[in-house]
C-alpha cells in the first residue's frame, strides 16, 4: 500500500480522524490523532513531530523533538471508535540525524530481520505467539501509608459458588473449578461470545485467527491464537491482539489483564511463542533422521535462546553449553524415557494426568481424598522438553510458559 492508496481508504471508509500509534521502550502503544483533513502524502515521507521526552525511555528534554513516520502497509480502520478513525502504524526518526531511531522497537524488530537477511543464515523468520490473558469483572487495588489491598472478581470464579446471587444476578452454578477450565462447552464457558466478538474485531484489522478457546484457570483465563506471521508484522498484530482485548473487554463490561499470575493457587497466563528459520522457502529447523527430525540448526537456535534467555527476566530452568560460539541446548528428556516413567507409574495403580507441569502424586492423593503426604513422583519431563515443546509449523519451538 502506498501513502496514496492510504488517502483514497481514508475517504472510502468515510474516516474523520486519523489515529497515529507507535511503540514505547517498554512495548505499550502510544498515540494521537489528527483530522482526516491534516492527513498528506507528504507525512508519508517528512512525518509528524512530536515530545520524545515524555515517553518512557526516548528523549530528554533538551533533545526531546522526535519524528513518527506513518507506515502505509498498516492503515486499518479502528474497530471500537465511535468517530470512524483510521489507524496507521509509525516508525520514529531522529529529526536531526534523519536516521531510524535505535530505541524504536519496531525498528529493532526490522533491523534483527534485516541482519538475519545479511547473514545468510536464512531469509525469513516466523514467530507465532500464544497470548493468555483473563477476564474479569472487577480488579480493585489500592497500597497507602497504612494499608495495601488487591480484590480480583469474576462471575465465573470458583470462589464465587457459594455467592448469594440477586434477582439481577442470580447465582446459576456454572464456575470451572480451579485448573478445570479447559475445555468445558457454555454454559460452564461463559465467555464464547466475547471471545468470538474479539476474534471479528481482530479479523476486521487484517489479523487471522487459528483458534479461540477458555484457558486452564478459573474465572474467565481466555486464549486466542492468531496465525504466524514474520517478526514485525506479528510484533504489530500483538500490539493489536492486546488493544482489541482490553476494548472487546470494556464493551462487555468487563477488563481484561495480561499480568502473568492474577491468581493464587492457579494457572498463570504465559506466552508460548512458536518459532522458525526458512530459507527459499525451506524450512531449516526439520531435518529427518535427525533428534526428533529436527536440525542442527534448530538445536543450536534452542541453545541461543536458552543462553540468553537472563536477560529477558527472571527464568525457571536453564540447560546449555557452549561449542564454537555456537550454543547447544543440553541434554533433553526423550519419549522413551517418559513411556518408561508412564509405565513405571501404572505398574504402582497411579495415574498420569496429560497435564506436564502437574505433580502426580499430589493430584492423585487430593483426588482420593487425601492432601500432601505423597513424595513426588520422579517424572523426567522435568527439563528441556517441559519448556520447548516441538510444534506443528515444522519443527518451530515454543518457548516457555
Amino acid at each position: 500500500m502506498t501513502a496514496k492508496d492510504v488517502l483514497k481508504l481514508a475517504k472510502e471508509k468515510g474516516a474523520k480522524i486519523v489515529d497515529l500509534r507507535f511503540i514505547d521502550l517498554p512495548g505499550l502503544w502510544q498515540h494521537f490523532s489528527i483530522p482526516v483533513s491534516e492527513l498528506s502524502e507528504e507525512i508519508f515521507e517528512d512525518g509528524l513531530g512530536f515530545d520524545g521526552s515524555s515517553i518512557r525511555g526516548f528523549q530528554s528534554i533538551d533533545e526531546s523533538d522526535m519524528l513518527l513516520i506513518p507506515d502505509p502497509n498498516t492503515a486499518v480502520m479502528d474497530p471500537f471508535t465511535a468517530v470512524p478513525t483510521l489507524v496507521v502504524i509509525c516508525n520514529i526518526k531522529d529529526p536531526v540525524t534523519g536516521k531510524a531511531y535505535t530505541r524504536d522497537p519496531r525498528y529493532i524488530a526490522q533491523k534483527a530481520e534485516a541482519y538475519l537477511k545479511k547473514t545468510g543464515l536464512a531469509d525469513t523468520v516466523f514467530i507465532g505467539p500464544e497470548l493468555e490473558f483473563f477476564f474479569f469483572d472487577s480488579i480493585r487495588f489500592d497500597q497507602n501509608y497504612n494499608s495495601g489491598y488487591y480484590f480480583i472478581d469474576s462471575e465465573a470464579g470458583a470462589w464465587n459458588t457459594g455467592k448469594e446471587g440477586t434477582p439481577e444476578q442470580p447465582n446459576l452454578g456454572y464456575k470451572p473449578r480451579y485448573k478445570q477450565g479447559y475445555f468445558p462447552v457454555p454454559p460452564m464457558d461463559k465467555f464464547q461470545d466475547i471471545r468470538s466478538d474479539m476474534v471479528l474485531a481482530l479479523e476486521s484489522v487484517g489479523v487471522r485467527v487459528e483458534v479461540h478457546h477458555h484457558e486452564v484457570a478459573t474465572g474467565g483465563q481466555t486464549e486466542i491464537d492468531m496465525r504466524f506471521d514474520t517478526l514485525t508484522k506479528m510484533a504489530d498484530k500483538v500490539l493489536w491482539y492486546k488493544y482489541c482485548a482490553k476494548n472487546t473487554a470494556r464493551k462487555w463490561g468487563k477488563t481484561a489483564t495480561f499480568m502473568p499470575k492474577p491468581l493464587f493457587q492457579d494457572n498463570g497466563s504465559g506466552m508460548h511463542t512458536h518459532q522458525s528459520l526458512w530459507k527459499g522457502g525451506k524450512n531449516l529447523f526439520y531435518e529427518r533422521g535427525g533428534y526428533a527430525d529436527i536440525s542442527k540448526t534448530c538445536l543450536y537456535y534452542i541453545g541461543g535462546i536458552l543462553k540468553h534467555a537472563p536477560a529477558q527476566g527472571p527464568v525457571r530452568a536453564a540447560a546449555g553449553r557452549a561449542e564454537e560460539d555456537q550454543a547447544a541446548p543440553g541434554r533433553s528428556v526423550d519419549r522413551a524415557r517418559q513411556s518408561r516413567e508412564v509405565a513405571r507409574l501404572a505398574a504402582q495403580g497411579r495415574r498420569v494426568h496429560a497435564r506436564r507441569h502437574r505433580d502426580l502424586d499430589r493430584v492423585q492423593a487430593e483426588e482420593r481424598g487425601r492432601r500432601g503426604a505423597a513424595a513426588p513422583a520422579s517424572v523426567g519431563v522435568r527439563a528441556l522438553l517441559r519448556h520447548l515443546v516441538f510444534t506443528r509449523i515444522g519443527g518451530a519451538i515454543a518457548a516457555p510458559r
